[in-house]
């Protein structure tokens, strides 16, 4: 068997060793296992990491991370931004930055107003769980999944040219697809595809919780299940993406808001009905093509 390639980056600091944090940790040290991984967090998750050999080293402060080749922000999205502004003095000149927040404008232009240069490419990937928590940390958690990278506006420099071609070679390894746009472009496309699901199945467990309670809900069938999985999402994460992408989500929910008013006044037409339950079947079949 032929030893694994050189790891792309020799040394990583990982700012939040959570579900996401947790498994590029796993994914790395897989993939490159002379990978270098050091992980900031709190003293009962960086010892459970160190347990479980996700990590080399574990620091409580962020001036460790001034070593690493690549530092990856781990934390919630508005905390990724204080984080951000905080490493910049650390980081060695040469290490490239990056986060894994479910919305990118705000990092991205909060990067273009550091003082300190720093190669700094935003990145979400879309791979994640019900439950959040480095408990749950695996690294297969990226297989076969996006990885969406947004680099800084206008035309990149040699410095993130290079970033990306680095930061694509890393995802890949971890099993990921790597690809790229713009941060405007990423938060509409979420907004519909991940935001809006993720408001809307909230939203429908709500209602349908306070309406009939927990006597109604022990009847209720499996397509309520499935429908609602979502529900139990951290509102901790959602927090900070809906406060960091409301215009896009707003116009997303209002997009549903006025299908679903449409729907309601047409429930008396077959014809309306067939053909939103085929227009919906063409899409689902759309969405699961090649995922089974």
């Amino acid at each position: 068997m032929s030893p694994p390639d050189p790891p792309v980056f020799p040394r990583i600091a990982i700012v939040g060793l959570g579900l996401i944090g947790g498994s590029i940790a796993f994914a790395a040290r897989r993939a490159w296992p002379s990978t270098f991984v050091l992980a900031i967090d709190r003293q009962a998750v960086l010892r459970e990491g160190l347990a479980r050999r996700a990590i080399d080293e574990a620091a409580d402060d962020l001036s460790a991370v001034g070593g690493a080749d690549l530092i990856v922000l781990a934390a919630q999205v508005r905390q990724n931004v204080a984080l951000l502004r905080q490493i910049a003095p650390l980081a060695s000149p040469s290490a490239v930055v990056t986060d894994v927040g479910g919305t990118k404008r705000t990092i991205v232009d909060a990067a273009a107003s550091l003082p300190e240069p720093v190669t700094f490419v935003g990145g979400h990937p879309l791979g994640g769980g019900a439950r959040g928590g480095f408990e749950f940390a695996t690294a297969s958690l990226f297989s076969r999944r996006p990885w969406i990278f947004t680099p800084p506006a206008g035309e990149p420099g040699p410095a993130v040219r290079h970033a990306i071609v680095r930061l694509s070679a890393f995802v890949s390894g971890l099993g990921a697809h790597p690809t790229t746009m713009s941060a405007a472009d990423h938060d509409r496309l979420l907004a519909i595809i991940s935001h809006l699901p993720q408001l809307a199945a909230t939203a429908l467990m709500e209602v349908v919780g306070t309406t009939v309670a927990g006597a109604g809900l022990r009847l209720a069938g499996q397509g309520l299940v499935d429908t609602t999985r979502l529900a139990s999402s951290p509102a901790d994460v959602w927090r900070d993406i809906c406060l960091t992408n409301g215009d896009e989500i707003g116009r997303a929910l209002d997009l549903l808001i006025e299908r679903l008013s449409d729907l309601r006044s047409d429930l008396q037409r077959t014809e309306v009905v067939d053909a939103v339950f085929e227009q919906a079947a063409h899409w689902r079949a759309e969405l699961i093509r090649g995922r089974e």
